[in-house]
């Protein structure tokens, strides 16, 4: 008796939930892509008080989490439990032409995020070498990738290869090298700086979406992506398309901050991401099916570290 009380009580919590349109439409994009509450408020016209109200209902009633990222909050709709359970059993019932516009305004709101990081590492490009070094200092980035390249390698992958500075230092780990950028002026500093390498073509340069590799299903033994990950949206997609390119039991080593709260970054930097912690990165490796080998923290400059996780395809 009890349980069913408990469940009619969750039932009437959710559907007083979603008993606006506002909220119902909120609801709807949330179950696709996770936003800020900036964007949000963007996508509905409206002003931020009223949607943080509404949020705030949604999150309460156990339909939405929300995720802190510095100064900026995300929302999301749960994926788990008996509010996730809720909603997929309403959600033929929630199409409508307002909620197909708000996905697709959505989905353009994403695409600009990503357009913005394109267009700011084409302008910085040339500098590019010269603000990492400033947040590495002396610790050998390229050295620790190349350490990690398994001896057998027969094809090595670094994706957001950017101006080739670890690309140089993997020639001769693996019969076959392999660099993704999805910035042109960043792939032609690569271009530049493996020009005077001996061999032919001593490594492919591929321009490409890290969501949409240019790389066959299996083609690589080992990848890379050093500093990439806080820049995209939504990493997980990008460990999924990365798993698809890696054979069973090819390894992938991310290099990217632990968790921090330095605003500045998104500005200097063009991060999206303030860091990932172990726990984060963990769990989105084990979601996209990989295993994790080792996970080594290494303090660098301006109060930063890097975390540098060692995972295996499954």
């Amino acid at each position: 008796m009890q349980h069913i009380e408990r469940n009619m009580n969750n039932a009437i919590r959710y559907f007083k939930a979603l008993s606006d349109e506002t909220r119902l439409r909120l609801v709807c994009v949330l179950q696709k892509y996770e936003l800020s509450v900036n964007e949000l408020v963007s996508l509905l016209e409206m002003g931020q008080s009223r949607v943080s109200r509404h949020l705030k209902i949604l999150t309460e009633a156990g339909l939405l989490s929300s995720r802190r990222d510095g100064l900026w909050v995300f929302y999301s709709a749960v994926t788990d439990g008996e509010g996730a359970d809720f909603l997929r059993s309403v959600a033929p019932f929630l199409s409508s032409g307002i909620v197909r516009a708000d996905v697709l305004m959505a989905a353009q709101i994403i695409e600009e995020r990503a357009l913005k990081t394109r267009q700011f590492f084409n302008t910085i490009a040339e500098h590019w070498d010269t603000l990492s070094r400033e947040v590495l200092g002396g610790f050998d980035l390229a050295g620790a990738v190349c350490e990690a390249i398994p001896a057998d390698c027969a094809v090595a992958v670094d994706l957001g290869c950017g101006t080739g500075i670890v690309l140089e230092r993997m020639c001769g780990r693996a019969r076959e090298i392999i660099g993704v950028d999805g910035s042109p002026r960043m792939l032609e500093l690569s271009r530049r700086r493996l020009a005077g390498m001996d061999g032919d073509e001593p490594v492919s340069l591929r321009i490409g979406d890290l969501s949409h590799l240019p790389l066959r299903d299996e083609e690589a033994d080992f990848a890379s992506i050093n500093m990439v990950l806080h820049h995209i949206s939504e990493p997980e997609t990008v460990l999924s398309e990365i798993r698809r390119t890696l054979r069973p039991g090819g390894q992938l080593l991310v290099a990217d901050f632990d968790q921090h709260d330095q605003e500045r970054m998104r500005v200097e930097y063009g991060d999206l991401w303030l860091g990932f912690n172990e726990v984060t990165m963990r769990r989105f490796l084990q979601s996209t099916g990989f295993e994790v080998a080792s996970c080594i923290r290494h303090p660098v400059e301006q109060g930063l570290a890097l975390n540098l996780t060692l995972a295996r395809r499954i």
